[in-house]
């Protein structure tokens, strides 16, 4: 078993396509850090100490999990950190040309950094963050794409912002 990977995103907010992929990089690497994105361009929902407690609470089962945060280049932090490997979803054909780019644009900054790609299962190919976002503040009931806290915390976060 390779013994490290990062998986790194901003998880605004966490899904089941989310969940499903840490399982699987979980098989394969005996410790895989979720790194979450500070990442103020993308203007998240949930603030960074939001993300990581949610993170850390649906996978407090998941053995190898560690839920870390970052800031600037993911490849600056895999060197940090130690780790050459990173793990990128791709859910549809539609992710495939911008997860290429970056992995080809992060083998041009650190060479020694790898990317590998996992597929959720199909039930959750379709799911991103964004969508999820959309339709909750549009009254819709997302509760079996998120785990309940989520969708309460969503709901709650959205109706405050609004």
């Amino acid at each position: 078993m390779t013994p490290q990977a990062i998986y790194p995103g901003t998880f605004d907010p966490i899904t089941y396509g989310h969940i499903d992929l840490i399982k699987r990089a979980s098989r394969i690497f005996s410790e895989v850090i979720i790194a979450v994105a500070r990442d103020p361009q993308k203007k998240p929902l949930f603030t960074i100490g939001e993300r990581v407690e949610f993170l850390k609470k649906v996978t407090s089962d998941i053995p190898g999990i560690i839920v870390d945060d970052f800031e600037g280049l993911v490849v600056d932090y895999a060197h940090r950190k130690g780790v050459n490997v990173l793990i990128r979803g791709l859910r549809m054909i539609s992710d495939f040309e911008y997860e290429f780019q970056m992995a080809l644009t992060n083998r041009k900054l650190a060479a020694d950094i790898e990317t590998i790609f996992l597929m959720p299962q199909e039930g959750y190919s379709y799911l991103s963050s964004k969508l999820l976002k959309e339709v909750v503040s549009l009254g819709a009931d997302i509760s079996c794409f998120v785990p309940d806290f989520v969708y309460q915390a969503l709901k709650n976060k959205i109706k405050t912002t609004s």
